[in-house]
């Protein structure tokens, strides 16, 4: 039987620096963040790509 892996702390924190555009509770989770709609939440993963800064701070400009 195989060891199962253990997940460092890396793999966490990597995984917070971005926002699934298509998973409905991060997209959800974000949208309530930043007092903005989940659409407008997806139009900036696809406008500016998924890194979390980048999202919030174009979900802010505007």
């Amino acid at each position: 039987m195989a060891k199962a892996k253990k997940q460092t702390a890396r793999g966490r924190k990597q995984d917070r620096a971005r926002v699934a555009g298509g998973e409905k509770y991060e997209v959800g989770y974000e949208a309530k963040k930043t007092k903005r709609s989940a659409s407008a939440v997806k139009k900036a993963v696809k406008k500016v790509g998924n890194s979390r800064k980048k999202v919030e701070s174009k979900l802010k400009k505007r």
